[in-house]
């Protein structure tokens, strides 16, 4: 049996998460998503796929965040026709991120069209809204802890993750002549004492372990996370400025409206309107209700004056319409709306309109990768280029830690801390360069792991038919070279 694997993202980097692996003649890619941030990253999205699409069997998802998930209509587009696994949540949720993705491409490459701010004569989309359709017939979904078998030597099982719903920490069991291997991918890791989602689900064994690392270099203490967003909020209604905050459609804006219904209850933040400007998280807070299993939200979804989803301050917009109406608002509000990192969506209108506002406030509530907008507002940029203006930055601007969806350090060694037996060895990706290796030196010096940060594009081959049955201490990179650890 052999079984190798390339690094196609999500290495290095947080973003771009694909994996593939190669099982004998079996090719399986473990999620496939879409690079952001840098632009030098976001470019590799338009290169060609760096293996032949039509020779892949299957995929498997980890979640539905767009840098896991949103290359699989420019995927089919090039010849993927296999199957797509992934939890009947996170089947719901890629249908809803995929068409907003497809009809924020259109949007955009038509604005830009518009414009004149594009290198290219006719800027076009990376993929469309039909383009994304095609990906929902190859959807396959599955149950936690149901193993599912994906071909007649793999064996797929499906573990909670936390971090949104329905994401997965996925263990594949394979079948050799004389052995059985377990691959475990734990994909974007949630917290364990998140207000809304179960924590990740403990696992004790696995030969090799690819472990995510977005905060492997630092610790995001969640305590005291309404009074620092109250503050905020307090002050910026006493200026009789708008609050405005961006963030993510999945997950981060359901927690937020948590938070902000609690400190309304409470008394510690005005009744002041709410309002949600992004139809995606509109449709995926929905979603709360019909799975109801996947967080310990549902006793409150039930009680008037409980539901943090469904309360008088608390008002939807879907349409353009009513979205640019919100920029007419000069206080005595709070606006959430997507994208969280200030890349693309409704934001960037609320942003046009609020940056140059001293009275407002801007929040990030969640982290802001390199070369993103919100990245460089945060540090501390004059100006912020949207629509091709540079907008001068005089709101205040505000980033509450600790409501990452992200395990941080302290977690992701803790729930490395579950497995039995430590992994042969254990891949660190999802992130930073500097978060990887931190992460990777803590492990190797407190748990003695063999740890490995791969490069992108870079391939190990880590089981082989002519290895000793148990491959232990072994691994070969792909420029040939058989290494030994100690």
């Amino acid at each position: 049996m052999d079984i190798r694997v390339k690094f196609m993202g999500g290495a290095g980097t947080v973003t771009g998460s694909r994996f593939l692996l190669e099982i004998d003649r079996f090719r399986l890619l473990i999620d496939c998503g879409l690079f952001q941030g840098l632009k030098e990253l976001r470019l590799r999205n338009w290169e060609t796929f760096p293996t032949d699409p039509a020779k892949i069997d299957a995929i498997v998802l980890t979640h539905a965040h767009i840098d896991h998930s949103g290359y699989l209509p420019k995927l089919i587009k090039e010849g993927f026709s296999g199957p797509i696994y992934l939890t009947e949540a996170s089947l719901e949720l890629v249908k809803i991120l995929l068409l907003d993705a497809g009809k924020l491409q259109e949007e955009e490459a038509k604005f830009a069209a518009q414009k004149g701010y594009s290198k290219h004569q006719k800027p076009l989309p990376l993929f469309t809204q039909e383009d994304a359709e095609k990906v929902f017939p190859l959807l396959k979904p599955i149950s936690f802890e149901e193993e599912v078998v994906i071909h007649d030597r793999v064996l797929l099982t499906a573990y909670n993750a936390g971090h949104i719903l329905g994401a997965a920490i996925l263990k594949l069991k394979i079948q050799g002549e004389n052995q059985e291997k377990k691959l475990v991918f734990s994909g974007d890791l949630g917290r364990y004492r998140d207000p809304i989602l179960n924590p990740p689900a403990d696992i004790p064994f696995a030969d090799v372990l690819f472990l995510e690392s977005t905060y492997g270099d630092r610790v995001n203490e969640s305590s005291d996370i309404d009074k620092r967003l109250g503050k905020v909020i307090r002050e910026t209604y006493q200026r009789g400025g708008v609050s405005l905050i961006p963030s993510f459609a999945v997950g981060r804006t359901q927690m937020i409206l948590f938070y902000l219904h609690r400190l309304q209850e409470k008394g510690l933040i005005p009744n002041i309107p709410i309002y949600v400007d992004s139809p995606m998280a509109i449709n995926v807070t929905e979603l709360y209700k019909k799975f109801v299993h996947y967080h310990h939200l549902g006793p409150s979804l039930e009680e008037r004056g409980a539901n943090p989803f469904l309360h008088p301050n608390l008002h939807y917009y879907r349409d353009q319409e009513a979205s640019m109406s919100l920029n007419h608002i000069r206080g005595d509000a709070i606006i959430i709306s997507a994208s969280g990192m200030a890349t693309g969506g409704r934001i960037l209108h609320h942003l046009y309109h609020r940056l140059p506002n001293e009275n407002d406030s801007v929040l990030f509530v969640g982290y802001q990768p390199e070369g993103t907008r919100g990245r460089k507002i945060l540090d501390g940029e004059e100006t912020c280029r949207i629509y091709g203006i540079d907008v001068p930055v005089k709101a205040s601007i505000h980033f509450i830690d600790g409501l990452s969806a992200h395990a941080d350090q302290t977690e992701l060694v803790s729930w490395c801390e579950n497995f039995i037996s430590k992994p042969k060895f254990t891949f660190l990706v999802h992130g930073e360069k500097e978060a990887s290796e931190k992460l990777a030196g803590i492990l190797k010096e407190t748990y003695g792991w063999h740890t490995i940060c791969p490069q992108y594009m870079e391939s190990f081959e880590i089981v082989h038919r002519h290895m000793k049955s148990n491959f232990r201490g072994y691994i070969r990179w792909n420029q040939g070279n058989l290494k030994k650890h100690p």
